[in-house]
């Protein structure tokens, strides 16, 4: 009787332990990508942006040319382009650019722009203020928006060596939208056009 009473328990111990496992590794996956995200946030790697409340206080006499790219996810109905292709502007100096959206479609449509910089070693010190990325975007049908990002090089990118040793003079910005879930009052707004 006491080796049936042994075995109940050892089985009770390893489900106990599954069942931890299990437990541990869905919250380690649901986390991975927040934490990813803040990694990259924090860091730049990837060519991800920072962002700032506030413009750069110092302006260098040092330029660098910021190219503008724009692209949909294939099958995402949208045009989307960036209104000049390139800007020059002073390292610190604060930035404004537009993009262009149009969704050509009957129906509305949402959509959520993702982002990066390269080369990746500039993303660190690329901040945007403020910019249409942060939130999505609900387009009714036939409409035309234009859409600004606000930006600044942060002045801190001459003292990184590994910037420097790549002789960097031109960045690119590059958005692609993506679709989205319509928000629930999206359709309503249909109705009152």
């Amino acid at each position: 009787m006491k080796g049936w009473w042994r075995n109940l328990q050892a089985t009770q111990r390893t489900v106990v332990g599954l069942v931890g496992v299990i437990l541990v590794m869905g919250a380690l996956a649901w986390a991975a990508i927040p934490l990813y995200d803040l990694f990259c946030r924090v860091t730049g790697y990837g060519g991800t942006t920072r962002t700032a409340e506030v413009e750069s206080d110092t302006i260098l006499d040092q330029t660098v040319q910021i190219r503008f790219d724009a692209n949909v996810e294939r099958g995402f109905p949208w045009e989307f382009r960036p209104v000049e292709r390139t800007m020059d502007i002073r390292i610190g100096e604060t930035g404004l650019a537009f993009y262009e959206a149009y969704n050509p479609t009957d129906h509305v449509i949402a959509g959520s722009a993702s982002y990066n910089v390269t080369p990746y070693t500039a993303g660190s010190y690329f901040i945007k203020i403020a910019c249409f990325c942060f939130n999505m975007q609900v387009l009714q049908p036939g409409e035309r928006v234009l859409m600004p990002v606000t930006f600044y090089v942060d002045p801190e990118i001459v003292d990184d060596p590994d910037v420097i040793a790549q002789g960097l003079n031109t960045i690119t910005l590059s958005y692609t939208f993506h679709p989205s879930d319509l928000p629930a009052d999206a359709g309503e707004a249909v109705g009152t056009n």
